[in-house]
């Protein structure tokens, strides 16, 4: 009887998850239960040797999948690996695909390949293939912008080039460039027991054939496998990817930045500190000594009357609140995957997958915070509020996402977002993000408090003098954005090159050590800015303080610009992925980073003015 439980939680995982990663995790939950229990793998067709734990027998038929094709240079410009006149099965099987899969342009298919465990091929012949004029032109053509093909051999990516290029100084007559094509690969992998551990493909520079002209030629595509022992455990097969992706130079300066920002940041909040404690003990002195001379030194205190007024398109900020905290609490959780070891380089649409879930599954915390914060000035009028921040990053995002998915499907590219995929995501918002989002708002407006003004509002509003061009927004979106920025622009570069190029980041805690330093920089400026806004009797802080705690995506959109005119990439399809892609991330940082510095400047207005009022 203690089986049927551990079978029920079988079956489910086998219907929440793709198989291959089902069966992983069903196979580790029945050994926490004993050898006693085998037999319901049976049950579940589970073997003990199978592709599905990753062990196999000799002879055993590895599953072997070809992914998708693209140029080096423009890393999300891909293409379905049949696209190319390679050589195809009789029927074209596409692999079911979980939704991440799909958004992440993942279209795995069987291929004429056939890896069994432990046999050893040279020279098998994959196919005879008639490349007709239009073939050859385009294999030349993918040759020319250096495409590579991508694998997957027991769940781990491998890649090969497509052909080889030779200048005029390479070849024999001096009538270069030419073309080759790669026909034959070498298969080269090394296993530990019965267990893959690391696969490569070679392409043999001997076996290849002229394609420069347009010609229909006769082409024989061959394969040979080659199996070695290694004593690599199977729980670190993944670990060459991240040694392939950095050099220890490279690290070392890594961390010495987050080293260096570390100490700069807390450098600067122990010096914001302490200035701002005894200004503020100066200015409670002044304030409280009676004398009118050193009274008016005091701006700030003449505004405990309009400081705490409404703010203008109160729905409208408080849906600011609401996206921001949701998008902040998704961040926290993909941080916990990381940690967990969920989220790893090449773990197929995890990432989006968890992205998609998460983000539905916090709509409650976009609704709860949006209403909440906006009951506490008024009673009714909290659906607007919601409503709109169920709309202010959604929108935009699904209107970007519409045009990138029909220059994406106009090229061909395995970006586009099938119609099937798209209806799920529709459903899965409306059937249960919208409710999420509505029962947040609903607990949020049930659950309101007053809001905590230790001063009275004057009806009429305190007029505002006249300002410095340096105490207006953009000078201070300037100052409030370039110092967080300056901070995180090396880890950022990281970012860019994990997310634009092939280097992969394994460091999550540097990520969140990163993170933390980008808000608390945020929170310091927040409040310092806010306070020499009063000091000048200007009390219209609350827009202010969203704009100042964004405006470091401004930066990160500028430095976006100067990595692309840095890197290689080129094209329409890459440069609209690129921007697109890069206006979503920072639009999210803007309305994230507001959030957090309007609540920063927020609290530290109601702690001076009640300071001043128990004075």
């Amino acid at each position: 009887m203690d089986g049927y439980p551990c079978l029920i939680f079988i079956f489910f995982v086998l219907y929440i998850y793709p198989f291959d990663e089902a069966a992983i995790v069903a196979i580790s939950t029945v050994k926490e239960f004993g050898s006693d229990l085998k037999e319901l793998l049976l049950i579940v067709g589970l073997s003990l040797a199978s592709p599905n734990d990753h062990r196999y027998n000799f002879g055993d038929e590895v599953p072997l999948s070809v992914n998708k094709i693209g140029p080096l240079n423009n890393p999300s410009e891909t293409y379905q690996y049949y696209d190319l006149p390679f050589c195809q099965p009789g029927e074209v099987l596409p692999k079911k695909e979980s939704l991440g899969e799909v958004l992440n342009g993942d279209r795995l298919t069987n291929t004429l390949y056939q890896l069994k465990f432990g046999v050893d091929k040279d020279g098998v012949v994959l196919c005879q293939k008639k490349l007709n004029q239009n073939d050859v032109s385009k294999f030349r053509d993918a040759i020319i912008k250096d495409y590579y093909y991508q694998m997957y051999f027991d769940d781990l990516p491998f890649w090969g080039f497509v052909g080889k290029i030779e200048d005029e100084h390479w070849t024999l007559d001096g009538k270069g460039p030419k073309y080759f094509l790669f026909k034959h690969v070498q298969f080269d992998v090394l296993h530990n027991e019965n267990q893959v551990i690391e696969i490569h493909a070679f392409s043999d520079p001997s076996h290849v054939v002229d394609i420069t002209e347009d010609i229909d030629q006769s082409v024989t595509f061959t394969y040979s496998v080659l199996w070695n022992e290694t004593s690599t455990l199977f729980n670190n097969r993944m670990a060459r990817y991240s040694r392939a992706s950095g050099n220890p130079v490279n690290q070392q300066v890594h961390w010495f930045s987050v080293v260096n920002s570390i100490v700069i940041t807390v450098l600067l909040m122990a010096f914001f500190a302490v200035s701002m404690v005894q200004r503020l003990k100066n200015d409670l002195r002044k304030w409280s000594s009676g004398d009118e001379e050193e009274d008016k030194e005091v701006g700030w205190k003449y505004l405990h009357g309009d400081v705490f007024r409404c703010p203008s398109n109160m729905p409208l900020l408080c849906a600011v609140l609401g996206a921001g905290t949701q998008l902040l609490t998704l961040f926290c959780c993909l941080f916990v995957l990381a940690f967990l070891g969920v989220l790893y380089p090449y773990n197929r649409g995890t990432l989006l997958t968890s992205l998609v879930i998460i983000y539905t599954l916090t709509s409650a915390v976009a609704g709860y915070s949006s209403a909440s914060f906006y009951s506490q000035f008024a009673e009714t009028g909290w659906e607007r509020s919601v409503t709109f921040s169920a709309v202010l990053f959604l929108g935009p995002f699904l209107l970007t996402e519409f045009f990138l998915n029909l220059v994406a499907a106009s090229f061909g590219a395995t970006l586009a977002i099938p119609f099937g995929t798209v209806l799920v995501i529709v459903l899965v918002y409306t059937l249960i993000a919208m409710p999420l989002l509505a029962l947040g708002g609903v607990i949020g407006y049930r659950c309101r408090s007053e809001f905590q003004a230790p001063s009275a509002t004057k009806k009429c509003a305190r007029q505002i003098p006249s300002l410095a061009w340096y105490r207006k927004t953009p000078g201070q979106m300037f100052l409030a954005g370039l110092l967080p920025f300056s901070a995180i622009v090396v880890e950022l570069h990281q970012l860019y090159a994990t997310l634009w190029g092939y280097k992969i980041s394994t460091l999550p805690g540097i990520l969140f050590f990163m993170f933390i330093i980008l808000i608390l920089l945020t929170v310091i400026l927040s409040i310092g800015l806010t306070y020499i806004q009063l000091t000048v009797e200007d009390h219209e802080w609350w827009w202010r303080s969203i704009f100042r705690g964004g405006s470091t995506a401004v930066f990160m959109f500028a430095y976006s610009v100067y990595f692309y005119c840095k890197s290689n990439m080129s094209g329409v399809l890459q440069t609209t992925i690129f921007f697109v892609y890069n206006t979503c991330i920072c639009y999210t940082f803007f309305l994230m980073l507001g959030t957090i510095s309007l609540h920063a400047s927020l609290m530290f207005i109601r702690h001076i003015y009640h300071a001043v009022k128990s004075e």
